[in-house]
């Protein structure tokens, strides 16, 4: 069986009260760890049945279907705050102890702001969903054999989004009330990835604390170490 995909995406931004963008970005005090931020969801659903892989389809085609559309909502979450993230509020790409650093098509790394960064990864994986030889849409096209590495490579730049926001705005996040739609995306999301392991859990551990304080009752049997902490800074 096929799912219809859609490539496109539309960037939206809610246009409810402006919180004060001028704060650096980076807090010592992880907010969103706190209680009343992390038991608030959007939807009570069994995430666990929706990120199953159904008999009848075609597993790239759910790998497809579900990459799409998680590309498709965290790009319009980072929307709602782009507007505070700056090249000055955000010198570097960095969530928690990790400073990530963009590769050019050379393999070269580059270091970049964190808005450079991120219109990089949009940009790059937009043209990935939107190509038919590597997402098709058409009956009796095939996917590519490198397909399953290219849906690991877009959900490691697409956590690194997810991280920067926890890390850098998620102060205004809580001032435009999508705290709950973060937390239920990233559930989803993570989730997803772990089902067909798509990330090494070395990549997602900057956020093991929040992941395992959300999942506590989502799903008690997904919950990473979180280690100690450290002052040093890593290199991605």
């Amino acid at each position: 069986m096929s799912i219809r995909r859609s490539g496109s995406y539309t960037v939206q931004k809610k246009s409810k009260g402006k919180p004060n963008g001028k704060k650096p970005a980076s807090e010592e005090k992880k907010l969103y760890l706190e209680p009343e931020y992390t038991r608030v969801r959007v939807t009570d659903v069994e995430f666990k049945q929706l990120v199953t892989l159904p008999q009848e389809i075609d597993l790239n085609e759910w790998l497809a279907s579900n990459i799409t559309t998680f590309f498709n909502h965290i790009n319009l979450q980072y929307s709602t705050i782009s507007e505070f993230c700056t090249g000055e509020t955000c010198q570097t790409m960095a969530a928690c102890n990790t400073q990530y650093y963009w590769y050019d098509e050379r393999g070269k790394k580059v270091k970049c702001t964190a808005p450079q960064y991120i219109d990089f990864v949009m940009s790059s994986i937009q043209k990935l969903v939107t190509d038919e030889d590597v997402f098709p849409t058409k009956y009796g096209r095939e996917f590519p054999s490198s397909f399953e590495s290219l849906v690991k490579k877009i959900c490691r730049y697409l956590f690194h989004v997810v991280a920067h926001i926890y890390w850098a705005h998620f102060k205004e996040i809580t001032v435009l009330e999508l705290h709950g739609h973060l937390n239920t995306l990233f559930i989803h999301f993570l989730l997803f990835v772990r089902e067909f392991s798509l990330l090494d859990p070395k990549e997602t551990s900057v956020l093991d604390d929040l992941s395992e304080i959300l999942f506590s009752e989502e799903n008690r049997e997904a919950v990473g170490a979180t280690g100690e902490a450290q002052n040093h800074v890593k290199e991605r």
